[in-house]
């Protein structure tokens, strides 16, 4: 039984201008500017000393937000009462406004009517229920990035202005490097100054080589350098930031296409994987992101940053659902560790509100 869609508000983001190139596609990777920095320790986080929290803590802590949200709400719908089409109805409009998606909350209604009807049902019961649902959708897509099988492995990262692209770069850089991995890193945001100078910090933290250019330059010429160089350099991992693009300006969107074919005149089988880094924060416009990058670029998994900023998050649900794309990483915050492989049932028992 379906309750009635809400109207949900697209969160638009303002479009970008577009610079006219300075440099031909292939200009030598000599005229290419290159910031490497060694590893320092001084470069690490630099935590208090006191018991750091761990993943489950901070994602459960990350994710307040939306099961306050949902909690609330079942709370409020199952006190004191038997349940009934109503309530049922009820509780299926809540996980549609939590933005889990009309299939999903059709499901979970089904399946918390199953052996329920017309009896008492606490918060509890539903919560479990919610969880195991929810669970069932994102195991098959919980998927872990592999970097296996070519090197260097490139990874071409996309989104939408603001999503957190550079900053998620920065944190896949860390954890890579960590596991002994060489990273290099290609600074193809050529709108922003800033982006290029924080992919520059980024690796400077970590001892990654940034290949990058002055502002306003070809970023498929800057991915065209940085993979030669990787591949000459015995780099295992090339990580290709990119330009915040909306998803409706077709001429940014194309830029994209032509990164991933520039990169295939160096390796035919580049990119190794395309990654959309989607913002949890924007609700249902997440869903129009998926489809026209997946169409652009050839979206191969994503990840999503800033649960930890909205009571939104079961709009990974509902993307999980539609796509059935593999969700590798998910961010609940700013510091380096609070990006992590993403796990089917931790997330849906957190967004749940249950214990671990």
């Amino acid at each position: 039984m379906h309750g009635q869609a809400r109207r949900l508000v697209e969160h638009q983001h303002q479009p970008i201008a577009v610079k006219k190139s300075r440099f031909h596609l292939f200009r030598s990777h000599a005229q290419t500017a290159i910031t490497a920095a060694p590893m320092n320790d001084s470069t690490q986080d630099n935590a208090p000393e006191q018991k750091r929290q761990s993943w489950w803590q901070r994602l459960s802590s990350g994710l307040k937000r939306t099961s306050a949200s949902l909690g609330s709400a079942i709370s409020d719908l199952v006190k004191k009462r038997k349940l009934d089409s109503a309530m049922l109805e009820e509780i299926e409009d809540t996980l549609i406004r939590a933005d889990l998606g009309v299939t999903t909350a059709a499901r979970i209604s089904e399946a918390i009517a199953k052996g329920r009807y017309e009896k008492d049902i606490d918060e509890s019961e539903v919560k479990t229920v919610v969880a195991t649902e929810v669970e069932k959708v994102l195991s098959p897509v919980a998927a872990p990035l592999s970097i296996e099988g070519a090197k260097p492995f490139v990874i071409l990262v996309s989104g939408v202005n603001g999503s957190g692209k550079t900053t998620t770069i920065g944190k896949l850089t860390a954890k890579f490097t960590r596991e002994g991995h060489k990273v290099m890193l290609a600074a193809g945001d050529t709108f922003r100054a800033a982006a290029i100078e924080q992919l520059k910090i980024w690796g400077g933290r970590v001892g990654a080589k940034v290949i990058a250019r002055e502002q306003g330059s070809d970023a498929a010429g800057i991915a065209f350098d940085a993979l030669t160089a990787a591949k000459a350099e015995g780099v295992d991992v090339l990580l290709i930031d990119t330009a915040g693009r909306l998803q409706n300006r077709t001429e940014l969107m194309s830029e994209l296409e032509k990164i991933v074919r520039v990169m295939k005149k160096v390796e035919p089988s580049a990119p190794h994987a395309v990654l959309l880094v989607l913002d949890a924060t924007v609700g249902q416009n997440a869903i129009s992101q998926v489809e026209a990058f997946g169409k652009t670029a050839g979206v191969t998994g994503l990840v999503m940053t800033k649960l930890d900023g909205t009571a939104r998050g079961g709009i990974l649900v509902a993307i999980a659902e539609k796509f059935k794309l593999p969700i590798h990483f998910i961010g609940v915050g700013e510091g380096i560790d609070d990006l992590q492989p993403f796990t089917a049932r931790d997330f849906a028992r957190a967004i749940a509100g249950l214990d671990d």
